[in-house]
């Protein structure tokens, strides 16, 4: 009961002082659950984020992977990232077989995916009565895709794949093709050369590998700006490049985003080489969604393919998340340090201020451990206090930031309120300890006496 009067009386008094150290908690705490929270949460939207703006992986026929590493010709597969060959692939996937990507242990980090037939051929823009060459073009990169392809999974479930999602970054004039349809897309600098605007229709003609010259009319719904090379081409659907270039079911390339785990030394490791890896290093890559783990998976569903992470953008998305986290975690540290410069000062102004009152107390027969016990426990309640209010600002400057920045909310972790109201305590104690320094070299006697 001595201690509860006393801090009574210690609220009562000094009010402005004890003020003080509460906002200051309330303010570092504040700062620490907003950055702590976002840091938690950061990995998987700052992937969402990043993933865009392209593919982090890329699936193709293992023939061709093959010769890409013999010559070095984009060996992990970021030259074939966007853009088109020069010539006509030779080597084929399934189509069929793509929505399996859908079925790996890490199928709900795929979040897109769309199948490629890259292909050149033919465009006359021109009626067939009329012979205009400036409305033609040889050897034209044709893209045979999907754009939102609604595939239904043997589990029951549905997803929706294609370009409309894999290349949300494009500026387009007009609308997304329609799926197994003649319809299709041109990129400006294309357009720009056969004048061709959307509504127009134009005809595809190619060379088949049997002789035989097929054409197909397609109907353009926009036209596309991506930024680079594949302005040069014109993307249709898959079935009907498929049919144009009599390869039914055939497709050389599937572009793939995930959310994924930044690599780390396991992860470089199993990339080069997976059976060099132990049974424990095995089940722990194999359970975390590294690209190199996701591209693993991929290859046992898909067969006869070679799937490999795009580093520019797998480096990327690390690179970024390793840097926004640091920045957090700086800024709570310094917040934290700040705090505890700002307690241990106003301790040692209070303790100065009431050094005739803790004079007293010993002179009465008070002990050290008695008189410091009996600062820290009001230290204690007054930052508990400023530590909860800033618990609670800070969970809405974390949501402020989630919706600002990812246009998402944040989601806060126990884990986070646990580890702030630990840092918190300690950055308490630690500015309470010169304090509590001051308590054990006070002598009742001399102060008591003004000395």
């Amino acid at each position: 009961m001595f201690f509860f009067r006393m801090i009574f009386r210690s609220f009562s008094r000094q009010f402005k002082r004890r003020l003080l150290i509460a906002v200051t908690v309330c303010l570092s705490a504040t700062v620490s659950v907003a950055m702590l929270g976002v840091v938690f949460d950061v990995g998987d939207k700052l992937n969402a984020e990043l993933s865009t703006y392209g593919s982090n992986i890329i699936v193709q026929p293992k023939a061709d992977a093959v010769v890409n590493d013999l010559y070095n010709m984009g060996g992990d597969a970021d030259s074939s990232a966007s853009g088109t060959s020069e010539s006509d692939p030779t080597t084929f996937l399934k189509e069929s077989d793509v929505p399996k990507i859908k079925t790996i242990f890490w199928a709900f980090n795929i979040t897109n995916f769309a199948p490629e037939l890259n292909i050149h051929a033919d465009v006359n823009c021109a009626s067939e009565s009329v012979d205009s060459s400036s409305c033609k073009a040889s050897g034209v990169p044709i893209v045979g895709t999907w754009f939102a392809k609604t595939l239904h999974m043997d589990s029951g479930e549905s997803t929706v794949a294609g370009m409309n999602g894999m290349r949300s970054w494009w500026k387009l004039d007009g609308s997304w093709p329609k799926d197994d349809s003649a319809q299709g897309l041109i990129g400006t600098t294309l357009a720009s050369k056969l004048g061709v605007t959307k509504g127009d229709t134009v005809t595809l003609y190619k060379t088949t590998a049997d002789g035989s010259r097929n054409k197909q009319r397609i109907t353009i719904t926009g036209i596309y700006d991506s930024g680079d090379s594949d302005n040069n081409a014109m993307y249709i659907p898959s079935s009907t490049t498929q049919v144009l270039a009599n390869l039914p079911d055939s497709i050389d390339k599937i572009e793939v985003k995930a959310l994924t785990t930044p690599d780390n030394d396991l992860a470089r490791k199993a990339s080069k080489n997976p059976n060099a890896l132990t049974q424990d290093e095995w089940e722990t890559w194999y359970c975390t969604a590294y690209p190199s783990s996701i591209a693993y998976q991929i290859e046992e569903v898909i067969p006869g393919s070679v799937a490999k992470q795009v580093r520019q953008v797998a480096a990327l998305q690390g690179d970024v998340l390793q840097k926004t986290q640091a920045v957090m975690v700086l800024m709570t540290v310094l917040s934290l340090v700040a705090a505890a410069i700002a307690v241990a000062n106003l301790m040692a102004a209070s303790i100065g201020e009431r050094g005739s009152e803790l004079a007293l107390l010993k002179a009465i027969g008070a002990t050290d451990g008695a008189v410091s016990r009996l600062m820290l426990a009001e230290t204690a309640v007054i930052s508990l206090v400023g530590a909860i209010v800033g618990a609670l600002l800070g969970s809405g400057v974390a949501q402020i930031v989630g919706h600002v920045v990812f246009g998402s909310g944040i989601t806060m972790r126990p884990m986070v309120f646990v580890l702030v109201f630990v840092l918190l305590t300690l950055t308490v104690l630690i500015a309470s300890f010169s304090s509590i320094r001051s308590i054990l070299g006070l002598k009742p006697a001399e102060v008591l006496h003004g000395r």
